[in-house]
């Protein structure tokens, strides 16, 4: 094992190249490169890129806890807005942040065990275990996809600013579909849009436990 090496310096350099190069540019290679050493003195912490991915997205799921216990002890309801918030922000803080931690394995058995006083605490607001497995479920793949657009939106604008101009949007649509044309103005900022579809998708859990 090479000396000074921990896994939690070997995920903070693999976030470090994330935010610079995006996930592609994420290999054991270019890790040990960032720590001014050669691949195989990572293998004793991680042996492929998707050992070093689950332990990245470890990392931010613990950030996300830390966060999120630091609040309040939410209603159900509540909970799941923040922690939908909590979530999003911490996967804005890394270029491709969503496309990268999603699907990960979470590697740290504490980072599991900090669920357990708010699953018992949303159990004891009349929801079954498999309903709050449910809603959890369903908010980290709201999340997940609006970041990925989110994201994937702001890069390509940044590369080509006329990419998404809404004259060249109107002058292709035309003026026939009225509708199809109008649709295109109507523009919120990301926080906005996510926060109107988010109380979308409350209404939805709401409708659905009805508590």
């Amino acid at each position: 094992m090479a000396k000074g090496i921990t896994r939690q310096r070997i995920v903070e350099a693999a976030l470090d190249v994330l935010d610079e190069g995006g996930a592609d540019a994420v290999t054991v290679r270019a890790v040990a490169r960032r720590l001014g050493v050669q691949a195989p003195a990572l293998y004793w912490h991680v042996r492929s890129k998707q050992e070093l991915l689950d332990e990245m997205g470890t990392e931010i799921q613990r950030r996300v806890q830390r966060r999120f216990d630091a609040e309040p002890s939410w209603h159900w309801r509540d909970g799941m807005l923040a922690y939908a918030r909590i979530l999003r922000r911490e996967y804005l803080l890394h270029r491709d942040g969503a496309r990268t931690f999603s699907g990960t394995r979470l590697t740290d058995p504490e980072v599991l065990r900090a669920q357990e006083p708010w699953l018992a605490r949303w159990t004891t607001d009349g929801l079954t275990l498999a309903d709050v497995v449910a809603a959890a479920e369903l908010v980290t793949a709201f999340v997940v996809g609006f970041v990925i657009e989110e994201q994937e939106r702001a890069q390509s604008a940044m590369a080509d600013p006329a990419r998404y101009a809404i004259e060249e949007r109107d002058a292709a649509i035309g003026d026939r579909t009225p509708l199809a044309r109008a649709a295109g103005h109507v523009r919120e900022t990301d926080d906005a849009r996510f926060e109107r579809q988010l109380d979308i998708v409350a209404a939805g859990l709401t409708a659905t436990f009805g508590r």
